[in-house]
Order: C-alpha cells, then sequence, then structure tokens
C-alpha cells in the first residue's frame, strides 16, 4: 500500500505542471422563439404563415475547419413551441446547390450534409439533447453529457423532420415532442441553445454560438433560448408490443434426437417507455428479442484471457453512459475494465457438465432474459440517477440417453441490479457520484462449485474542474465482494485475472477454506484535455489482488499498480499542407501489489488531415524489462524480451463517394521470440445517393517461440509446456446498406474467416527469470518428444515410457457469418423486422493455410439458417 500512495503522490504533485489556462470571455447569443397556436405542416418546405412571423437567426460561425471565420455558406434558423412541441426550421442557403450531398442512409448514420439543433434543456451546463437531420432526410440524435465528453448516440426520441433542396440551397423542419426533453417544472424559461450546420464537401461545420477550438468543453458555452417559461413538462408514456416467428434450417444428425435439421417458434414480448415525472423515464422490456443484432466477429483466442465484446442489444446500449463507472483508461486491454459489463446479462451458459460418449446433449447458445426494468434521469437540483434491474432466466442442458431424457442446470435464475447517483455541485465544477452493483443466483449442487452465489460491488467518484474548467481532478474507488462455496472462491483465487498459486507471489496465497474475497480498485487522473495546443494527463490506477468485478462487470488482471503519463500537442489551425494534426505520447510503468516492478512501457503517436482532406496516422510502442505473472498460467513470473509494436495507417477523403483505406502493423519481440504482421485495407463505395459498399480484407502472419500448450506433473514438480506456433488468419468482412427511403433501410454483413495455428519446437520451462532468454526453457530433442495416436507424447529420459502426453494441438477454423435485415419503421417507434442469419463453421487439425481449398470447404458444408420476421407496434400517449 506505500507504493500505492506513493503513486498517488506523484499524480497529484502533476496538478503544479504549469499550462496556460482558457480564459478567453465570450459573450452569449440569445433567442427568443415565438408562441404558436396552430402548428405548422411539418413537409420540409417552409411556406407555412406560421414561419413568416418567427423570428430568423443567422451569422454562424466556422468551428472546423477555419475555427473563428464566418460561414462560407448563410444559414438561418427559426424556432416555435406551443403546448406540445417544439418546432425548428432551417435555411441552409447555398450558392451551388448541384453540390449539396444528399445521401439517404438509415437511422443514427448521418452522411452527407446536415442542420442540427441542440438543447441543454437541464440548463446544467453539461447534459445536452442534440436533433439533427441530414439534407437526405436521415434523422439522428445524441445526448451529449460531462459537457461535451461523453455522447450517447444510442439514445432514440419519437420525433418528426422533413426536407427538400431547391435553387436556394436546401431546407429542414423538425417537430420535436416536448415529452422527449427534460426540463424544469416552474423554471425559468431559460436553456442552453446551439444550432450547427454542416457542409460535407468543405468539412465545414458552423455553429450559431462560437465555441472556440481551444475551449475546455462545449454545453457550458452554447448560447440561450429565453421565454419558455409557459412550457409545462408533458409525460412520456409508450409502450411497444412485439412478436417474433422464426425459423431455424441446419444440418441434421443421424441418430441426435436434439438435431432434427429444423425448428419453428413463436415468441411475444414487450418494450415501454414511461415518464414516471418529468425528470425519470422507466425503460421496460418483459422476455426482450435481439434477433436483428448482428453477430460478434469470428476470432481465434489463445490467450488466457476472455475476448471483450462490445454491447449491440438497444435496452442496453440507450443510456449507457449514465450507468458507466470506468476503472481504466485508453482503448483496449485494461481500457475496458468497468464495474457494469451488460454483455453478462443473457450470456452463454457458463456451466460446466460432466458428459460421455454415450449421451447426446443440447445445450443454448444464450441465456433468456425474463425481464429488465431501468429508471433514468435527472433532477432539477442537479442529481443524475440510473437503476437497472433485470432477471435472467434458467439455462439447462438437454440431455437424451438411449432414449432416457434429463436435464442439467447450465445457468440458474439469476437477478441483476445496477444503481448509479450524480450530483453536481457549482454550476457542475464539482460532481459526487456514487455506484453501486449485485448478482444473486439460485444455484444447485453441481453450480455451487462453479459459480459465486452473490457478487457485490460499489464505488464512489469524484470530479473537480478548476482553472475556468481547464484541469480536471477525477478519482474513481471501488470495492468488490464475492461469496461462494470454497470449491467456487478456489476457482476465483486461481482464475487468469489473478493466479493466486502463483509460486513466486509472497504477496498472495490460495486458501482452499474461503468463502468470501473483498478487494478494491480505482483510479486518480489530474488531466489537462480539450482546452489549448497543449493537453496532459497523469493517472494512476490500481486494482487490488482480490478485487473482483466480472459477475456484473469486466476486468482483465487485479493485482497492479499502474503509472501514466501522457502529453499532447494539437494544431487546429490549418497550414501549408495540413487542416491540422497531433503529436503525443506517454509513459507508463506498472507495478504488482508487492512492490515489484514488472514492465515500463513507451509511446509516441501522432496523426495529420491533409488539405486534400485524406489523413494518416503512426505510432510506435516500446515495452521493456516485462515480467508476465500469465503467461505460465499459475506458475512463476515469466521474463519477456522487450517488444516494439508499430503501426501506420492512411484513408482517403471521406467526402467523395470511393474511400480506400489502407493500415498495417507489426509486432516484434527481441531475441527472435515473436512477430506478428497484420494489413487490412478496407475499401467503400458509394455510387448513388442511397447504397453503399464497403469490402473490408484483413491479413495476417505471426509466430511466437512461447505459446502456451499446458503444465503436467513430472517428478513431484510441474512441466509448463510451450510451443512455437505459427499462425495465419485470414478474414474478408463486407457490408450492403441499402436505403430505400430513411425509414425503410436493406442491410447486409457477411464475413468469411479461415484461421490456422502450427505447433513446432516444443519446450519447457526451467528458469524463467534467467538474464539470457535461451537459458529460460529447454527444447525436447526427437529422442524425447514423439508423436502417435494422434497425441504428442514426452519421455524425458528418452526411454519408451512417456512421462506425459497431450493432444496435437494444430488448428484450422473456418467460419462464414452473415446477417440480413430488411427494416420498416413505418411510423417513429413502430417497425417491421426481416431477418435472414446464416453460420457456415468447421474445425479441424489440418496444418497450414489453404484459402482458396478452406474456403472451397467453407461453402461446402450445410448452413445454419434463421429467418425471422419481428413486428412491433409503438402505442404512444400526449406525444
Amino acid at each position: 500500500m506505500q507504493r500505492l500512495f506513493y503513486c498517488i503522490a506523484q499524480c497529484l504533485l502533476f496538478v503544479a505542471i504549469a499550462a496556460p489556462s482558457f480564459g478567453k470571455h465570450i459573450e452569449k447569443r440569445q433567442y427568443i422563439p415565438q408562441r404558436v397556436f396552430a402548428a405548422p405542416l411539418i413537409d420540409g418546405v417552409i411556406g407555412d404563415a406560421e414561419w413568416e412571423t418567427a423570428d430568423w437567426e443567422s451569422d454562424f460561425v466556422q468551428h472546423e475547419p477555419h475555427n473563428g471565420q464566418p460561414e462560407s455558406q448563410k444559414t438561418h434558423f427559426a424556432i416555435l413551441y406551443d403546448d406540445n412541441f417544439i418546432y425548428v426550421a432551417f435555411k441552409a442557403f447555398d450558392t451551388s446547390p448541384d453540390s449539396i450531398i444528399s445521401r439517404r442512409s438509415r437511422r443514427d448514420h448521418a452522411d452527407g450534409d446536415y442542420v442540427g439543433v441542440a438543447f441543454d434543456s437541464y440548463y446544467d451546463l453539461r447534459t445536452a439533447f442534440i436533433f439533427g437531420v441530414t439534407a437526405g432526410g436521415t434523422r439522428f440524435e445524441n445526448i451529449m453529457t460531462n459537457n461535451g465528453e461523453n455522447q450517447d448516440a444510442s439514445w432514440d426520441p419519437n420525433w418528426w423532420a422533413q426536407t427538400s433542396i431547391n435553387e436556394s440551397g436546401w431546407e429542414a423542419e423538425m417537430r420535436i415532442p416536448l415529452s422527449q426533453l427534460r426540463f424544469k417544472k416552474n423554471g425559468n424559461g431559460q436553456w442552453g441553445l446551439e444550432v450547427i450546420r454542416y457542409i460535407q464537401r468543405h468539412k465545414e461545420q458552423t455553429f450559431w454560438q462560437h465555441i472556440p477550438a481551444d475551449a475546455p468543453g462545449m454545453v457550458h458555452m452554447f448560447g440561450e433560448i429565453q421565454g419558455l417559461d409557459e412550457l409545462k413538462p408533458r409525460t412520456l408514456f409508450d409502450v411497444t408490443p412485439y412478436l417474433v416467428s422464426c425459423a431455424e434450417a441446419y444440418p441434421s444428425q443421424e441418430g441426435n434426437p436434439f438435431a432434427s435439421g429444423q425448428e419453428r417458434n413463436l415468441k411475444a414480448g414487450l418494450d415501454a417507455k414511461i415518464g414516471l415525472t418529468n425528470d425519470f423515464t422507466l425503460d421496460l422490456t418483459i422476455n426482450p428479442d435481439f434477433g436483428q443484432v448482428e453477430a460478434d466477429p469470428s476470432e481465434v483466442n489463445l490467450s488466457a484471457f476472455e475476448t471483450f465484446y462490445q454491447e449491440k442489444r438497444p435496452f442496453f446500449i440507450e443510456g449507457r453512459n449514465i450507468s458507466n463507472f470506468s476503472l481504466g483508461l485508453g482503448d483496449g486491454g485494461i481500457g475496458f475494465d468497468n464495474l457494469f459489463y451488460s454483455r453478462r446479462i443473457g450470456r452463454r451458459p457458463a456451466g460446466q457438465i460432466d458428459e460421455n460418449d454415450q449421451e447426446w446433449v443440447s445445450k443454448p447458445s444464450y441465456t433468456n432474459i425474463l425481464g429488465a426494468a431501468k429508471m433514468t434521469g435527472k433532477t432539477q437540483n442537479g442529481l443524475s440517477v440510473a437503476l437497472i434491474e433485470t432477471l435472467a432466466g434458467e439455462a439447462n442442458a438437454d440431455i437424451d440417453l438411449n432414449g432416457q431424457r434429463s436435464t442439467r442446470l447450465l445457468e440458474p435464475l439469476t437477478n441483476f441490479f445496477v444503481g448509479r447517483v450524480q450530483k453536481d455541485f457549482n454550476n457542475g465544477n464539482h460532481i459526487l457520484g456514487g455506484m453501486i452493483t449485485s448478482t444473486h443466483r439460485s444455484l444447485d449442487k453441481n453450480l455451487s462449485k462453479q459459480m459465486h452465489q452473490r457478487a457485490y460491488t460499489g464505488g464512489v467518484d469524484y470530479s473537480h474542474y478548476f482553472a475556468n474548467k481547464t484541469w480536471l481532478l477525477n478519482i474513481n474507488t471501488a470495492m468488490s465482494h464475492v461469496v461462494g462455496s470454497q470449491q467456487s472462491i478456489v476457482k476465483t483465487q486461481r482464475s487468469s485475472a489473478r493466479y493466486f498459486q502463483r509460486p513466486d507471489a509472497s504477496h498472495l496465497s490460495l486458501d482452499s477454506t474461503r468463502t468470501s474475497l473483498t478487494g478494491t480498485g480505482g483510479k486518480l487522473v489530474v488531466s489537462k484535455t480539450g482546452s489549448g495546443h497543449w493537453n496532459m494527463l497523469g493517472a494512476v490506477l490500481w486494482k487490488s489482488p482480490q478485487f473482483e468485478i466480472n459477475d456484473l462487470g469486466y476486468m482483465r488482471e487485479a493485482d497492479h499498480i499502474i503509472q501514466l503519463l501522457w502529453a499532447q500537442y494539437r494544431q487546429w489551425i490549418p497550414g501549408s499542407f495540413y487542416n491540422n494534426y497531433r503529436i503525443g505520447g506517454n509513459l507508463y510503468n506498472t507495478n504488482d501489489f508487492s512492490g515489484k516492478f514488472i514492465g515500463t512501457g513507451l509511446n509516441l503517436h501522432t496523426s495529420i488531415q491533409y488539405r486534400n482532406f485524406y489523413r494518416s496516422n503512426a505510432g510506435i510502442d516500446y515495452n521493456f524489462n516485462m515480467y508476465s505473472s500469465t503467461l505460465l498460467r499459475g506458475g512463476p513470473s515469466f521474463k519477456r524480451p522487450d517488444q516494439v509494436y508499430l503501426w501506420l495507417g492512411t484513408t482517403s477523403d471521406d467526402r467523395k463517394k470511393l474511400i480506400l483505406s489502407l493500415s498495417g502493423n507489426m509486432n516484434f519481440g527481441m531475441e527472435d521470440n515473436s512477430q506478428r504482421i497484420s494489413i487490412s485495407s478496407p475499401i467503400t463505395y458509394k455510387p448513388t445517393d442511397y447504397f453503399n459498399f464497403t469490402f473490408s480484407p484483413s491479413i495476417s502472419h505471426s509466430f511466437d517461440e512461447l505459446q502456451y500448450v499446458g503444465q503436467f506433473s513430472h517428478s513431484e514438480s510441474t512441466r509448463y509446456v510451450f510451443g512455437r506456433i505459427t499462425q495465419h488468419q485470414v478474414n474478408f468482412s463486407f457490408r450492403i446498406n441499402y436505403t430505400i427511403t430513411p425509414d425503410l433501410t436493406i442491410q447486409y454483413w457477411g464475413q468469411p474467416f479461415v484461421a490456422s495455428g502450427e505447433f513446432r519446437e516444443f519446450k519447457y520451462i526451467t528458469n524463467s527469470k534467467h538474464s539470457e532468454y535461451n537459458q529460460r526453457f529447454e527444447k525436447y530433442t526427437t529422442q524425447q518428444i514423439s508423436f502417435y495416436e494422434d497425441r504428442y507424447h514426452v519421455s524425458e529420459n528418452g526411454d519408451d515410457n512417456p512421462d506425459y502426453s497431450f493432444d496435437r494441438p494444430d488448428f484450422t477454423v473456418r467460419e462464414f457469418l452473415s446477417n440480413l435485415v430488411v427494416r420498416w419503421e413505418f411510423n417513429p417507434g413502430s417497425a417491421l423486422y426481416l431477418v435472414w442469419s446464416q453460420t457456415r463453421s468447421a474445425y479441424d487439425e489440418q496444418v497450414g493455410m489453404h484459402y482458396v481449398k478452406d474456403l472451397d470447404h467453407m461453402f461446402t458444408q450445410k448452413p445454419h439458417n434463421t429467418l425471422l420476421l419481428k413486428f412491433s407496434y409503438r402505442i404512444g400517449i400526449n406525444n
């Protein structure tokens, strides 16, 4: 703990780094809308009499690319309101109307010119509700939080917008129900207001209220809309029942009573969004269905850690910024660490059962969610609340043994709860929050040995903005507590997140009598980001060895203290050959909780946008003095050779119909220990305003001298066996979007995937920390290892009596995933889906990559086809 306190003290000293503060005063513009008693027709053509009496505003200012300069094309807007709606109209003048980019796309995927309006209706100077529409009529929405630092595009309110193009430019009209906004009852009628226009051919974004490029945040700098004191909050009440018909066809299996080759089922459920008050909304789902959600991409994971998958289910995506409690930094690895990882809910059943060769077993691919409720909102005095309650049903394996049927529990009835609160003080300069999660399982005798019966986490976070919001001090601290049987807690202690059984971890001990574990984690960050040319950050992250949040959260590894310093210079003023660029770097050290040093990393990176709107990025990571506590998967730590990671990428002008990208990266270890080369080249083609195609080929080749094979007992010791693996991977992902109208779309995604791994030069670890790399292991000779009966047999003294053996680890994986979705939103919130999914997969021990032959073999496999028809109808009141 002394080491941890020392690291925190170092981070706090980082505040003393001298840096200029944003001190410019920008006068806020004000707008007063007109009240109307007859609603204008929302048809995209501004011709109604109501708009003639409106107060039209103009004089927008560029935010990009020439911050602070006047707009290149004139923009006018006006706002009206009545008892139930706010109406917004835009006149986007253009001296070259034939150059307006008016592409159609599905909702929330804006492409082309657009206009938008943002309301800080809470007037908390931190939160904004954004409504936008493209020239092609595609609607998109966003909730901006933390003064613009976070954005949630998953928010899908019900509202209306239409557009039209004329000889003077293009026009747009919006009708926004007051029930979709949150504002104070009996307030002073003052909101924050920003109006936006984007001209794609110039990549020009203009604001009605100018916001300097070096401003620390956005929402607190919005202009103001006044005179809304007559508005009364409207209660939201939307109920959306749904019906799903599903048919599956797949290869039948002779003798298997669970593989008849076809299945049909009918499913019904209900989603609801109810305004408990104007401040709080309750989202309900009963027996939810996510059949239209795209499948996760294929991968081969040979590491000790689970793969992190992005959430794609709408119920859990919307509002996730509120239920977020991050314990990591950056992207990938520990950057995903969070107290709440919604993919735990409805997961693939995790229970294991004993099977024998005479049994036929059928296992479900996911756990049914019986129902979920989510309450979110923010009060007038700045208290944000998110409560999520979910009940997941049992998942059972069906077993047939010579005609005798039985079931075994794979996933128990489980209750998940998440509670999150935050309170703003002093105009959002101080933010105090907390979060709790709980998991309760109804376990049987078998699963009680594999899973925790109960799991709890709790956290407190505090953010303090100072120096006119230029600097931020943020601290997140959390505690975890898991309870279960002795066997389940032993399993937790031996998991890849901690490996308590490590023989050289003197600060750890595996206790087989424990029935609970309690640990702590957190991060402390001092940062200057988003303001000025120079930005910087200092951070300390820690997780104690006993910290365990994976019942409802996500954590890759515990038992570490990471210290990080980061700095970046950004230039947004265009130069002779660039529009903008960034150059940055960071340095980080890692220790375990005993204070032992386990690694250092250095990173340099840059990105640039050229005057022709091409973009490039490059970087290098160098990791040295690394000691891995996970490579031997419970064995002693291993001194790894230094590693270098290089990447380089470029993308052509994304305003064009044809967009080309090329990126490559190389990762290699010193001592010729490992190497990986990967190249990808996404291509996007938009031949028309309603059709686009993306092809994303990637190929990689790698080898690693130290790929884990297994561990075996030998002469009262443990042999940690590794092999040299050579891997090849090819992936040709493609996506087609056809937008008939913004509310009627056809989307297709497909991914042929082939990966192979060949093992050679088997070895076992002898001295994992020896100063000489080649002295850390010993390779088996041809007399010591032999292959027969589809297994490797090892006799260390070279006689005919094997000491241990293991299966041949070579593999080839072939998989084809595809998903076709026809979506028609025939009324806001009501939709009809037609979905066709197909999976083809095969696995064998073929050695080497033969892509053409592998593809041919893949498509000769009989597919698993799923055809789904889903109908949902929104019933709304007071909208």
